[in-house]
């Protein structure tokens, strides 16, 4: 194979593939990468990348090279590790990307064998398919999953351990234009820990740009958190180390799953008084102050998505801020139902969980306060709604409501804010649509 880009990414990655028993011909057009790998030198500083660099050039399974046809003819697979910068603005400079791409793609042209290019520089979504493979098709003459195959191997390496990243990935993924290329791709991994993934390559490209965005949240979610301990005088670690030892609930995959907005009778009220609590000692917390704008533009989102229909009988199911309970404090869906009958729209609403002569408490104020009406919306009747609506939203999955939705016909529109089962399917029909997702 041979890994073109010679920097962090590129060099740890010809260099572990040489040493799992791969012949790997470095490219890179900086002659003094190249020539320190000659050597068996390293041209960057990580750990145990010298060693395994100067093992693998002395067994012949590491070589380098400046002439990129060379390259690719003596290889099967080509894995481009240029770099990505940002450009003014924060767009994406994909030049590197556009130059390799061509240069590639020229020396297929002259190649008879299949071959596959493997991208694992990161690039945003519609990358891969909108500008590289077009300048790869041009250049070789071929026709992309036919001809040669072309994915998307994103790297989870960091700077520092980087090597023991690649031996131990927290996970493999190749994005791929056909099975023959996701095939030969992900053999490359074969014995290596972790779960794996073959997908589309754009969400292949997407991968990376999650993972490192949530580290960057963390980051700061972390020292906001210290800045108000501090504030407080409270030992911020302490705090953290109870909040890092839930698994079943922080560090964890629950609320994880994109969706509708969140509400109830505990996070909007807390995520308000900690970012008050924080503006009473003249402390700025950017992240926090904007977790409840962030929420409400998500409820902006599902209105628009029906406004955008331009239907005005609407059927929702499901009114508590969850299923399975009867709460209604803070319930977006309460709300969602609030601003679309402040548009005019015709709704009714179906819920088991709730039904008004039960409704007692906090409950019966909020909906005595906020939907004084309910009693001529709300109905225990789920035929009711079905036989009432254009447009249905499903707030809920419980049993009855996905049945209901099962038996809609195509004349109808699904909004789906909490992704029924087998919804991946559902969204292959017309009209079935869902919000983040």
């Amino acid at each position: 194979m041979s890994v073109f880009g010679l920097g962090y990414v590129g060099c740890v990655s010809a260099a572990c593939l040489a040493a799992r028993g791969n012949a790997v011909i470095g490219v890179d057009v900086n002659p003094q990468k190249t020539d320190f790998i000659r050597q068996g030198r390293t041209p960057v500083v990580e750990e145990r990348i010298g060693e395994v660099i100067a093992e693998v050039v002395a067994s012949g399974r590491l070589t380098v090279t400046e002439k990129v046809a060379e390259a690719v003819v003596a290889s099967d697979i080509s894995i481009v590790c240029v770099g990505t910068p940002s450009a003014p603005g924060g767009a994406l400079s994909t030049d590197y990307l556009e130059r390799v791409s061509r240069e590639i793609g020229e020396a297929l042209a002259v190649k008879d064998a299949w071959h596959v290019v493997a991208y694992r520089s990161t690039m945003v979504p519609g990358t891969c398919a909108g500008k590289l493979i077009p300048i790869l098709e041009q250049a070789s003459g071929k026709k992309a999953g036919v001809d040669f195959g072309v994915c998307v191997n994103p790297e989870f390496l960091r700077e520092g351990s980087s090597v023991r990243d690649f031996e131990n990935p927290p996970k493999t993924v190749v994005g791929e234009t056909d099975e023959r290329t996701g095939a030969e791709m992900m053999s490359l991994y074969d014995d290596l820990p972790g779960p794996r993934f073959r997908v589309p390559i754009p969400v292949a490209e997407m991968t990376k740009y999650v993972d490192n965005s949530f580290h960057a949240l963390k980051v700061t979610f972390g020292n906001e958190i210290g800045a108000l301990c501090a504030e407080l005088g409270l030992d911020s670690h302490a705090v953290m180390d109870i909040f890092l030892a839930d698994t079943k609930l922080n560090i964890s995959p629950a609320y994880l799953r994109p969706g509708f907005a969140f509400g109830g009778s505990c996070l909007p009220k807390d995520v308000r008084a900690l970012t008050h609590t924080a503006r009473q000692h003249d402390l700025e917390l950017p992240v926090l102050s904007n977790v409840l704008a962030s929420n409400e533009s998500q409820l902006r989102r599902a209105v628009d998505l029906v406004i955008g229909l331009g239907r005005r009988r609407v059927g929702i199911f499901g009114l508590s801020f969850k299923s399975g309970t009867d709460d209604l404090r803070e319930s977006p869906m309460v709300e969602f139902a609030e601003r679309l009958l402040g548009k005019g729209y015709d709704v009714r609403i179906y819920d088991a969980n709730v039904a008004l002569s039960r409704l007692m408490g906090a409950n019966r104020a909020f909906i005595e306060e906020r939907l004084p009406h309910i009693g001529e919306l709300l109905t225990d009747d789920i035929a009711t709604v079905l036989a009432h609506g254009e447009i249905f939203i499903a707030g809920s999955a419980d049993p009855e409501v996905v049945s209901a939705i099962d038996g809609l016909g195509p004349e109808h529109t699904v909004i789906d804010l909490v992704r029924l089962p087998g919804a991946a399917q559902r969204r292959q029909q017309p009209g079935y649509l869902g919000i983040g997702w």
